[in-house]
């Protein structure tokens, strides 16, 4: 990884794919254990991630797995967030399974360190994920969100995805009720 420094800390974020991640064995390691970190950090920390409680290591490692196996088969992308050598985010997208959804895709866990917000790392990640959706040919990418995440909500926009859809107060977090939004960003659009 050669991001570029300032003074010796890094001042962008090293955006690496499956493939990065996969060619040194050190980062491939470690790579579950930081995002379960992450992850679970960031639901404790009321995070809308799809979790009311933290995940546990093997249900990220679980999931984790699902998303490379769905990579190597071509139907989905993964991007990991490094900052001084440290993972600070990880996103991926992954085709939808219905086979007359197959040319579209969606967004799912958008995650960053919360000690890493601010740098640019979700916009990082999310900006190579639409890039990775692009190449692979993907006709419409697709997320949802909920409705409370505003900084979320306005980086998307930002990247071009416009919103489709609200389920009112849809998304329960204990006594707490939440808008889910749908957002999509369609490809097959000349811009």
């Amino acid at each position: 990884m050669t991001p570029a420094t300032t003074s010796g800390v890094t001042t962008e974020p090293v955006i690496l794919d499956a493939m990065g991640l996969a060619s040194d064995p050190e980062l491939e390691v470690r790579f579950a254990e930081s995002a379960h970190r992450i992850l679970a950090d960031l639901v404790s920390g009321g995070a809308a991630l799809g979790w009311v409680d933290p995940p546990s290591r093997d249900e990220v490692a679980e999931l984790l797995g699902h998303v490379v196996s769905a990579v190597q088969a071509g139907d989905a992308a993964l991007r990991a967030a490094y900052l001084d050598c440290r993972l600070v985010g990880l996103g991926y997208w992954l085709r939808y399974a219905r086979p007359t959804h197959r040319p579209h895709a969606d967004l799912e866990k958008i995650a960053v360190d919360a000690a890493a917000h601010g740098h640019g790392v979700g916009r990082a990640l999310t900006a190579a994920l639409i890039a990775d959706a692009r190449e692979a040919g993907i006709e419409v990418l697709t997320l949802d969100a909920r409705g409370d995440n505003t900084n979320a909500l306005h980086l998307y926009r930002s990247l071009g995805f416009t919103e489709y859809g609200r389920l009112p107060d849809f998304v329960a977090v204990d006594e707490h009720r939440y808008d889910k939004v749908f957002y999509m960003l369609d490809f097959r659009r000349k811009s």
